[in-house]
């Protein structure tokens, strides 16, 4: 991990980071820590906690569906860091409640993980959800700031399945081109954004990406220059799509997310390339294959 300069934390306020137990919230909270900051753990089961010097952790076994409890957690909290819940039928409501409870707690900031490209129209169905949120964010009136995050650079291997030796990306993505970026970089945009508390942050909306924006097909390249194997993109329908992913046993609105998140890719939603990552860390956003290289157990699946 590139050492990112963080500003000094404020050690008479507290940042509360949800998801810690997660990929994401648990980089947030190790780099928070390093900082000094005063933390608090928001998190189902204390026993998967982070262990962290000075952090404090607070159990809230339904999470954010559980309205009373997570305004317990949040009393005398400043900032929360508001990691967007797991994918539900009723996230949206989660999400909703998570965001009364906060306000009714009398958190003053909120810095919300959204996704690229919410409006209420998105192809993808769930960035339509994270437009709701940031909708309802706003609405209480506190101090906020949304990172619109890009997908994950570590879907990549993740989207590909090893077909007779070929890791093959089956997806009605078209031509359509996603500036994939890496969780330490949204750790490190996040942990900045948290430690921050001035104009040029406040009730700002940030699209949060890699440092360029790649088709399927150059994905696919990524991939069998990191494996050694070949490597391709093939463009399904959609209909195809869905015949590919009902056998996974997942319920139709879960498949419908998969299927409309490649949509959004052709429709050219989740092409944004911002300059976030290098402004607010002071280092260069990493490439696909620079995050891939430093996880090879993200595309372990693809050695055979």
């Amino acid at each position: 991990m590139l050492q990112i300069m963080l500003p000094t934390p404020d050690t008479s306020r507290t940042i509360a980071v949800t998801g810690a137990t997660g990929h994401l919230g648990g980089r947030v909270a190790a780099r928070l820590a390093d900082a000094g900051a005063r933390l608090r753990l928001v998190v189902r089961d204390a026993a998967r906690a982070p262990r962290l010097p000075g952090a404090e952790v607070v159990a809230v076994p339904g999470g954010y569906a559980d309205g009373e409890g997570l305004q317990a957690a949040l009393t005398g909290v400043d900032t929360l860091y508001l990691v967007s819940a797991a994918e539900a039928e009723d996230r949206l409501q989660q999400h909703l409640t998570g965001v009364r409870a906060a306000a009714d707690a009398g958190v003053r900031r909120i810095v919300y993980t959204s996704f690229v490209g919410a409006r209420p129209e998105a192809t993808f169905t769930l960035a339509r959800q994270h437009h709701a949120t940031e909708r309802a964010i706003a609405d209480t009136g506190l101090r906020h700031t949304v990172l619109r995050h890009s997908m994950y650079a570590d879907f990549v291997p993740f989207f590909a399945t090893l077909e007779d030796g070929v890791a093959v990306i089956a997806a009605p993505g078209g031509e359509g081109r996603t500036g994939f970026v890496s969780r330490d970089d949204l750790a490190d945009v996040g942990a900045a954004v948290l430690l921050r508390d001035d104009d040029e942050l406040a009730d700002r909306t940030l699209d949060v990406t890699g440092p360029e924006a790649l088709t399927l097909d150059e994905a696919a390249a990524v991939l069998a220059e990191l494996t050694g194997r070949p490597a391709e993109y093939r463009q399904q329908t959609v209909e195809q799509a869905w015949e590919t992913r009902r056998p996974s046993g997942a319920p139709d609105w879960e498949v419908e997310g998969w299927v409309s998140s490649y949509l959004a890719i052709a429709a050219g939603e989740l092409a944004q390339v911002s300059d976030v990552v290098p402004r607010l860390t002071g280092s260069p956003a990493r490439s696909v294959a620079e995050h891939l290289r430093a996880y090879p157990a993200d595309w372990a699946h693809l050695r055979g």
